[in-house]
């Protein structure tokens, strides 16, 4: 007996295609099977360059604050030794601030002011030495030259009334530094014999250009306290005392500050 062969009829219509797209199908094919097969590991991996931005932020730095806790040892049990609400007086507190300094050198005495308004400004010869030398200039064509390499060297400087038209060119530079020379407060000088009486203790004290505040010195921690005490109340009475004064600071370049009574 022979075989037989079944033939299954459709109805769907035969679709022929054309070279080009029989040629076309089996590239793709061909493609397909040489392509190596991903895993589900790295399908997943696999995401839009724009999700994986959003997901991965840089690291935000964070700012040190520096608190009570962050201090030193040494800082801390100085600040043990202050009153936080006592107002001293200024006896009281320059032995308060020498017994809580802990530097190993002969520490500055400072006085930090907040004052009522801006532009105060004020010269006190003190009764006994602030501890710092200070450097006097009395304006000539050296001081002329430096000033136009904006270097600015010294403390003090004085001129005579001749010099001073040369000077104003400079007014911006000296100015804000408290070194103008101004006949109100006598640095501008008839000769320089007048310089003598400048060689004491006397300071300047002025506000900063944009707050009511006055940082000055008067002293060292080695000094005896009666001589700081008549250094502190000269600066405190030049100033106008509470007329003019709202709180005073007192401490050393090492050393937590007390709030004196004014």
């Amino acid at each position: 007996m022979g075989k037989t062969k079944t033939a299954i009829l459709t109805n769907e219509p035969k679709v022929t295609k054309t070279s080009a797209e029989e040629y076309a199908e089996k590239k793709a094919k061909k493609a397909a099977a040489l392509a190596p097969k991903k895993t589900e590991k790295e399908e997943v991996i696999e995401a839009p360059v724009a999700i994986v931005e959003e997901i991965v932020e840089k690291p935000v730095r964070k700012e040190k604050i520096l608190t009570v806790s962050s201090r030193g040892k040494k800082y801390l049990e100085s600040k043990s030794k202050i009153s936080r609400t006592q107002l001293y007086k200024i006896e009281d507190a320059i032995k308060t601030v020498k017994e809580s300094s802990y530097s190993k050198f002969d520490g500055t005495m400072e006085l930090h002011l907040n004052v009522k308004k801006t532009g105060i400004t004020a010269q006190v010869t003190l009764p006994y030495s602030s501890g710092k030398v200070k450097k006097i200039e009395i304006a000539d064509e050296k001081t002329l030259a430096k000033l136009k390499e904006g270097k600015v060297d010294f403390d003090l400087l004085l001129a005579t009334t001749e010099m001073m038209p040369k000077l104003a060119m400079f007014a911006r530079l000296l100015g804000p530094k408290g070194l103008m020379p101004n006949p109100k407060n006598g640095t501008v000088i008839k000769s320089e014999k007048d310089v003598e009486k400048f060689k004491g203790n006397l300071i300047t004290l002025k506000t900063e250009r944009e707050a009511a505040l006055i940082h000055t010195s008067f002293g060292k921690v080695s000094q005896k306290t009666e001589e700081l005490v008549k250094n502190a109340e000269s600066i405190l009475d030049a100033l106008g005392g509470s007329k003019t004064i709202d709180k005073v600071f007192m401490k050393s370049t090492m050393s937590p500050s007390v709030k004196l009574a004014i």
